[in-house]
């Protein structure tokens, strides 16, 4: 038997993620813990983070989870959006050999 390394999960993905998702895997990725102990710690509410039972899933919620990792939900908008704005011509061409002249 090999044990296989576990791949943590990036702060990219974090704030990617859905409102909800499913405990296993996110947030043991996030924790850097296994299947097994994930739904052991969620059986006995001791995940850093509030889980929801929806049917026979175990779901939290995006929010709980940036704030144990200490991170914000704004830092979600500035990694949408880490390009600058660019700025159009809205000119026409015959607009702008007119005011050369």
């Amino acid at each position: 038997m090999t044990a296989t390394a576990r791949q943590g999960l990036s702060a990219a993905e974090a704030l990617a993620l859905p409102v909800m998702f499913n405990v296993w895997p996110t947030v043991g990725r996030a924790c850097g813990i296994g299947r097994t102990v994930t739904f052991a710690l969620a059986a006995k509410n001791e995940l850093p983070v509030p889980v929801f039972r929806v049917g026979r899933q175990l779901r939290a919620k995006r929010t709980d989870l940036l704030a144990f990792l200490g991170l914000e939900n704004s830092d979600a908008a500035a990694a949408v959006t880490a390009t600058a704005p660019v700025e159009h011509n809205t000119e026409t061409a015959v607009q702008q050999i007119e005011g050369a002249r």
